[in-house]
C-alpha cells in the first residue's frame, strides 16, 4: 500500500519531471528527488520513483491525445501515410510512458542510495571515552 507521505514526494518528483521535460533527464531527476525524499532504502527509492513517473505521465498523456486528436480532426489526415503514422504513434506512446516509468525508477533508486550514503557519512565514529 502507498503511503500519504510517499504519495507526496512521488508528486513533487512528478512536477520536477514536468517542470524540466525540456531537458533529457527530467525523468531520472525526479524519480532522484522523489527517492531522497522519501528517505527509504534504494530498494524501496524505486518504487517511490516508478510512482513518480507514472504521476507525471497524466499530463504528458494528456498533451499527446490532444495532439494526436487534433492531428486526425485534419481533413485528409489518415490520407498518404497516415495510418502507417497513427500505428506509429500507438505503438510509441506505451514505450514512451515505460521510458519515463523505468527512468523516474532508477533516479529513484539513486535519490535514495545517495539519501542513505549520506546519512551513514554524517555519523562520525564515536570518540573514545577517557577513564
Amino acid at each position: 500500500m502507498v503511503e500519504r507521505t510517499e504519495l507526496k514526494n512521488a508528486a513533487i518528483g512528478a512536477v520536477v519531471t514536468v517542470v524540466l521535460a525540456f531537458t533529457g533527464f527530467s525523468a531520472l531527476l525526479g524519480g532522484g528527488i522523489a527517492g531522497y525524499l522519501q528517505k527509504v532504502s534504494p530498494e524501496r527509492g524505486v518504487k517511490t520513483g516508478a510512482i513518480s513517473g507514472g504521476i507525471a505521465v497524466i499530463p504528458i498523456l494528456l498533451v499527446l491525445v490532444l495532439g494526436f486528436g487534433l492531428f486526425l480532426w485534419q481533413p485528409g489526415a489518415l490520407g498518404a501515410g497516415g495510418v502507417e503514422l497513427a500505428i506509429v504513434l500507438l505503438v510509441m506512446f506505451p514505450l514512451l510512458f515505460a521510458w519515463i516509468i523505468g527512468l523516474s525508477a532508477v533516479g529513484g533508486y539513486a535519490g535514495a542510495y545517495l539519501y542513505s550514503d549520506a546519512r551513514s557519512r554524517s555519523r562520525e565514529p564515536e570518540a573514545p571515552r577517557k577513564q
